[in-house]
């Protein structure tokens, strides 16, 4: 569904490019607005340079942050103090995660890497009895709704890498193409799937191309 033209969206592209701003750590103060005040211990699945596991440090007494690319795993372990209770490892989000289970379970712009109903099964597994577990995905564009926003989100996204760059270009502008798949589930799929495996899950659409998930293991 076409919503602007080729030369339009190329020029978008390069503003983009200009004022590069990250779409998922834009979502982390929401993540933390679900979770309590303090608990006992995070999982971040998926954690990249551990921004967001940084932030669970904040409440938790532990966290750990698991991810199956060694070398930005070694990078999250560069950027985090000694003293902030992180560890992170190099692991397989459906075979490797560590622990038996924790109060809190986040994954960031994954899940769409993974078999879907089985991702969720394995979530749940190691969710403890009243923890939470909160998902901020990609799915594909399909219905009228999904393109709608979509389009809303374009400018929406030059005027924040506006703004969050104050208005400044980088100095080596990068490309925004992204560098992990696109999504093949479509939101209304994964809804049907998620609450298969998830009962009462809440899932919602959301700008800047994702949706979230958030479920309580009641």
């Amino acid at each position: 569904m076409p919503i602007l033209s080729p030369r339009i969206l190329r020029a978008l592209h390069q503003f983009n490019a200009a004022y590069p701003w990250d779409h998922n750590a834009h979502y982390h103060p929401w993540i933390l607005r679900q979770l309590p005040r303090q608990f006992d211990s995070a999982l971040d699945i998926g954690a990249g340079t551990g921004d967001l596991a940084r932030l669970l440090a904040t409440r938790a007494g532990k966290v750990h942050g698991i991810d199956s690319d060694p070398e930005i795993i070694d990078r999250a372990q560069e950027l985090t103090s000694s003293a902030t209770p992180v560890t992170f490892t190099t692991a397989d989000a459906l075979t490797g995660i560590p622990g038996d289970s924790y109060d809190v379970i986040t994954c960031v712009a994954v899940v769409h890497h993974l078999p879907f109903a089985e991702a969720l099964t394995t979530f749940r597994q190691h969710l403890k009895p009243g923890g939470t577990l909160v998902i901020l995905g990609l799915s594909r564009e399909t219905t009228r709704g999904d393109h709608l926003l979509g389009a809303a989100a374009i400018p929406l996204n030059a005027i924040t890498g506006w703004l969050k760059n104050r208005g400044r270009r980088a100095e080596h502008p990068i490309s925004m193409t992204a560098l992990t798949r696109p999504a093949d589930m479509s939101f209304p799929d994964i809804v049907r799937e998620a609450r298969a495996v998830l009962p009462g899950a809440r899932l919602r659409r959301r700008l800047f191309w994702r949706y979230t998930l958030v479920w309580q293991n009641r």
